[in-house]
């Protein structure tokens, strides 16, 4: 596949880190990439039609991955992964005890989720009540006006909560670092096998100088972000790309491998997830 051959259909979110990355790549700045077909859509959305074969590439959560690699592979490159960037469960009053009470999620497939029970599993011995999905900007308004008990906050809702004020009752990335000394993995960039090892090579090398092309000229991508990014302050957009755009976007390596084969291991054990195969995180 060359730029000349038909463009490559692509799903990821508006989000300001997923556009820094495609910005360069969306605009026909990576020499020999082929050319991408965006369509934007919120992670809960991608996930859906990750498992239903639709699109070419996505940006998906990591927790969903067991349910889509007999299709998709993993990239080695694209996706977001770190440290201190974990959801958060906030809720009106400090201390709260979420026994029994009702939760808002932004997906029951989503890593953040499988962050959340594998916390509640070691934290809420009673266990949680009812889960509410809804989508996330709606998350923190519905918490704040007590029609949810607590609420897993994903994306730039780390430097907001407190507009709404809200409390954070915990961290969901910090108890898995400090139970497990991996970085968190959230989203996870996904091409259909099909297309042939050669192109999903090319894929990964696209979305890697793509990353790097906005690391070289920040400003660059700019207009884009914004452009997307749902009246946000460019200055929490900045934060939201520092935090989540990071060593582990250009490329998973050892650590990042050992982050994803250690959730979707840990999620099988507590049945979360189907395991995983053995070959199943190989890349072409």
């Amino acid at each position: 596949m060359t730029a000349t051959h038909e463009p490559v259909r692509i799903a990821y979110s508006p989000c300001p880190n997923d556009t820094f990355v495609f910005d360069a790549w969306a605009h026909g700045r990576v020499p020999g990439a082929p050319g991408l077909d965006v369509t934007f859509a919120d992670i809960d959305i991608t996930n859906g039609m990750a498992e239903r074969g639709e699109f070419d590439v996505l940006k998906v959560s990591y927790a969903v991955l067991p349910y889509v690699l007999d299709e998709y592979a993993l990239l080695p490159c694209g996706g977001a992964l770190g440290r201190g960037c974990g959801p958060l469960v906030l809720t009106r009053e400090t201390g709260t005890d979420l026994t029994g009470r009702t939760v808002a999620v932004p997906s029951e497939k989503s890593t953040a989720y499988l962050l959340f029970r594998l916390w509640a599993a070691d934290t809420v011995p009673g266990g949680v009540g009812e889960i509410v999905v809804m989508p996330f900007h709606e998350i923190m308004p519905a918490v704040r006006d007590g029609k949810v008990d607590a609420g897993l906050v994903i994306h730039e809702a780390r430097f907001t909560f407190q507009n709404y004020g809200l409390h954070k009752l915990a961290d969901m990335g910090e108890h898995w670092e400090d139970t497990t000394g991996l970085p968190i993995p959230l989203g996870a960039i996904i091409a259909k096998r099909s297309l042939g090892a050669d192109t999903l090579k090319l894929l990964a090398d696209s979305a890697r100088t793509s990353v790097r092309t906005a690391w070289d000229d920040p400003e660059a991508s700019r207009a884009y972000v914004m452009e997307h990014a749902q009246e946000m302050d460019p200055a929490v957009a900045d934060q939201h790309i520092g935090l989540y755009v990071n060593e582990f976007t250009a490329d998973l390596g050892e650590d990042g491998y050992a982050a994803v084969r250690g959730l979707l291991t840990r999620a099988a054990a507590e049945g979360l997830v189907p395991p995983l195969g053995p070959d199943a995180l190989v890349f072409p």
